[in-house]
């Protein structure tokens, strides 16, 4: 498999990608989150980046960063993470936006992140779904239902159930957000894996 070397040059993290990966899937496996989640339909998009070097083994301008570079005026080489993907081997160096600091805060959101998680994990079960509740009540509804639905009913699977579920319907928003342009691509893939597996018709018995 081909492979690109990224290196995220303001958080001082490098390591290697396929080729094909979105540079917003590369910023998340090196723990690099943007402000937001970007939502194309809205034009609304926080996950804009500078490509420092290695532009030429970028895809193409989609449509979608077109009309958003049209509204806001853009930088030399800056691209969208999530309409932009790696489609050529070599290097490539990234420079994200600088994320401004919040003087009142004593403690970095890292920090509070780790804190929630530790806290979490020491919560009974019935505490943990009031949380998820509070946190996002539609979403939880959608997992309590796939909970229910669900073959494991023991209570110490329960979690690891509602952890799938989580990345099931992250896969199926990250699926709906890729570029138009990248999807045809992807289709005539699958059009392809289908026919060869399609059964092949028998013989006629003599």
């Amino acid at each position: 498999m081909a492979e690109a070397v990224i290196k995220f040059e303001r958080e001082d993290r490098e390591g290697v990608v396929p080729v094909g990966t979105y540079l917003s899937d590369a910023a998340k496996r090196f723990g690099i989150h943007f402000e937001d989640m970007c939502d194309a339909e809205a034009d609304s998009h926080c996950c804009s980046l500078v490509i420092a070097s290695g532009s030429a083994l970028m895809s193409p301008l989609t449509k979608i960063e077109s009309e958003y570079f049209a509204k806001h005026r853009r930088k030399t080489n800056e691209r969208l993470a999530c309409q932009v993907k790696i489609e050529k081997s070599g290097d490539v160096v990234i420079m994200t936006k600088e994320k401004p600091k919040d003087p009142t805060s004593e403690t970095s959101a890292e920090d509070r992140n780790e804190q929630y998680k530790k806290e979490f994990a020491e919560m009974p079960l019935e505490k943990k779904i009031a949380s998820l509740v509070q946190l996002e009540t539609i979403a939880l509804g959608e997992t309590v239902s796939f909970v229910i639905n669900s073959p494991f009913l023991i209570a110490d699977k329960v979690m690891d159930v509602m952890a799938e579920f989580g990345f099931k319907k992250e896969e199926r928003q990250k699926e709906a957000a890729r570029p138009a342009e990248h999807k045809s691509d992807t289709d005539g893939s699958d059009k392809e894996v289908k026919a060869n597996k399609a059964p092949k018709s028998e013989a006629p018995a003599s």
